[in-house]
Parts: structure tokens; C-alpha cells; sequence
């Protein structure tokens, strides 16, 4: 029953779509969008079309909208001026990785480091880049060059310690994320990990370094769900979870999980009607949140109330036809008519 879902959902502003074909990098400049942020930049480009950091002002603004073709035509163009200019090749590494071309964007992140050898910001986000598509060996190749460069940076051991984490070796990746908060005390995702660590290890020491990383900020999302995550699952301190997914709640009022989170929590209380409340609420915010359906569907079949329960489980079986668990419900259900 304890079982708490995460899933940070990151809210963009929306894809910019247009049913006509996208017209060439060159004829941009006169491309109305609609956005009133891409346009001005537009407008400023018609005026100076010999700057290549407007076209790259652009490209995020694009990017950050998932226009992703405009976003490397725009940035092609910027290159066009200064084929080795890092924040650009950075930011068209990020368009193509997130554009599921991976290959392409590890790539550019391996022109920027051959241009900028010593360039820690570059090749920090290239041993990123080698973890995200699992080539342990050569990140941690890459992390070497950045010891040889500057032995005690801090982001160079907590990305050391994300490939140890990844590899399944987590005495090292402990020492890593430890060695990472001795040279950064605000290095707030080695505080984090290194809670998480030991929270899988089952060890009390991990509630300080969620405290740690609340001291940083104490309203980071992350820590505040994973700290409320160890009171629960392992030191069985409901209320103390509960009071964490509360502060989430009045920071984070459109995150859903708070609110799902809580329900479950609720519900190994016995608080049937808060429990129910809960996966409400998880429900206005995601619906198409079949886990909240189905514990909602629980909680009123918990609360005599059949009806309501049916069409929660049918309702998680719309949208997930596979789901055994509310399929075994409906069925029980039935027999029991």
C-alpha cells in the first residue's frame, strides 16, 4: 500500500505547430508565430540579421516552446558565424537530445570538447551526456580529464558518483556524493543522493542528508518528496510524511503526486474520507491519473459506496485495458452481486 509514485511532470508551454510547411532558416525573419517573446526577437533580427545571438536568443525560445526544427535552423545559423561558439553547440546538443536524436547530440557535445579541451562547463555536460546513453567508460574518461584540470571540482564528483550510481556500485557512488558536498556544501542533488543511497540501505544517518539538502532550500520538490518518501516507507512516520506532503502541497499546488501520495497515506491510516478527498484532488489536476482512479475506486468501495467504486475501476480500464488489479476488482464485484 505504501508504495509512492514520483513523477516530476514539468510543465512547458506548449508546441508551436503551423499546418503550412516551415519556411527556410533565411525567410524567418518575417515568420509571425504568435508568441509575443519569438517575435520580438524576429523583429530585432530583421533589423541586425548579422547577429548570431539573437538567432540563438530565438533557438530557446523555440526550444523551450518544443519547436525543435526552428530551434536548430536558428541555431545553424548562429553557428554559421562561429562554428565553435560552446553555448551555442550546448544548445543545440540539448534541442537534438531532447528531439530523441541522441546520437546526433552526443556528437556535437563531442565537437564542443574538442574545441574547448579545458572547458569544464563542456565537459561536465559531456560525460552528462555519455551517462544518459549508458557509455559508463567514456564519462568517466571524460570526468578524469576534468580531475586533471581541477582535481577538487565539486560537479566533477557528483557526476562521478551518478555513473557509480548507474553502475549498481554504490559504496563508490557514496564516496563520490560525499566527496562532492565536502567541496560544495550547496550541492544540493549530492545531498539528496546521498540520502536516497542510504535510505536504501536501510540506515537512520539518511534523514540528515535530506536535512542538508532542506537546509539549502527548503522548499526543493525533490528533497521534500524523497525525505517524505524515507519517513514513510521506512521509518513508518506517517504523520511526519504527511506534514512534508502538505508543505509540497502549498508550494507546489498543481503537483499531483502530493496529493496521490497522501491518499495512500491516508488510507494506511484508515482515514477513509481524507484518503478519498486526496485522489480527488490528484485527479482534478492529472486526469488521466489511473493509479489515483483506481485507490479512489478502493476508498469507495472502503466507504459502501459500489457504485462510485464501478465506475472508478471501469473508468482506469478506459484508459488502461491491461490493468489487471481494476479488472480483478470489477470482477469481484460482479460476484458479489
Amino acid at each position: 500500500m505504501k508504495a509512492i509514485h514520483f513523477c516530476l511532470c514539468l510543465g512547458l508551454l506548449g508546441l508551436i505547430a503551423c499546418n503550412d510547411p516551415k519556411p527556410p532558416a533565411e525567410e524567418q525573419a518575417t515568420w509571425n508565430t504568435g508568441n509575443p517573446a519569438i517575435d520580438q526577437l524576429t523583429a530585432e533580427i530583421q533589423g541586425n540579421p548579422d547577429n548570431p545571438d539573437l538567432y540563438a536568443a530565438r533557438a530557446e525560445l523555440f526550444y523551450e516552446n518544443e519547436g525543435y526544427d526552428e530551434a536548430i535552423q536558428d541555431l545553424q545559423k548562429a553557428l554559421s558565424y562561429d562554428s565553435t561558439r560552446a553555448e551555442y553547440l550546448h544548445l543545440l546538443a540539448d534541442v537534438y537530445m531532447d528531439y530523441y536524436r541522441s546520437s546526433k547530440a552526443l556528437s556535437i557535445m563531442l565537437d564542443a570538447a574538442k574545441y574547448h579541451p579545458k572547458r569544464i562547463r563542456t565537459l561536465l555536460k559531456l560525460a552528462e551526456f555519455q551517462l544518459i546513453l549508458k557509455q559508463h567508460e567514456s564519462a568517466l574518461a571524460t570526468l578524469e580529464r576534468i580531475r586533471q584540470l581541477e582535481p577538487m571540482n565539486p560537479e566533477m564528483f557528483y557526476m562521478a558518483g551518478l555513473v557509480m550510481q548507474d553502475l549498481g556500485k554504490t559504496e563508490q557512488a557514496i564516496n563520490n556524493f560525499q566527496s562532492a558536498v565536502e567541496n560544495d556544501p550547496d550541492l544540493i542533488e549530492a545531498w539528496i543522493n546521498l540520502g536516497k543511497l542510504w535510505a536504501q540501505k536501510g540506515e537512520k544517518v539518511a534523514i540528515h542528508f535530506f536535512d542538508n539538502a532542506l537546509r539549502v532550500d527548503s522548499t526543493n520538490l525533490i528533497a521534500l518528496h524523497e525525505k517524505a518518501y524515507y519517513l514513510s516507507n521506512t521509518l513508518d512516520d506517517l504523520p511526519g510524511a504527511l506534514e512534508l506532503y502538505r508543505k509540497i502541497i502549498t508550494w507546489y499546488p498543481q503537483y499531483e503526486d502530493a496529493y496521490y501520495n497522501s491518499g495512500l497515506l491516508y488510507l494506511d491510516m484508515d482515514s477513509l474520507q481524507q484518503a478519498n478527498r486526496q485522489f480527488d484532488l490528484a485527479i482534478q489536476i492529472a486526469p488521466t491519473f489511473t493509479q489515483a482512479y483506481y485507490y479512489r475506486g478502493v476508498t469507495n468501495q472502503l466507504l459502501g459506496k459500489p457504485n462510485l467504486a464501478r465506475n472508478d475501476f471501469e473508468q482506469v480500464l478506459r484508459m488502461d485495458p491491461e490493468n489487471e488489479r481494476a479488472a480483478a476488482e470489477l470482477s469481484k464485484m460482479k460476484d458479489e452481486r
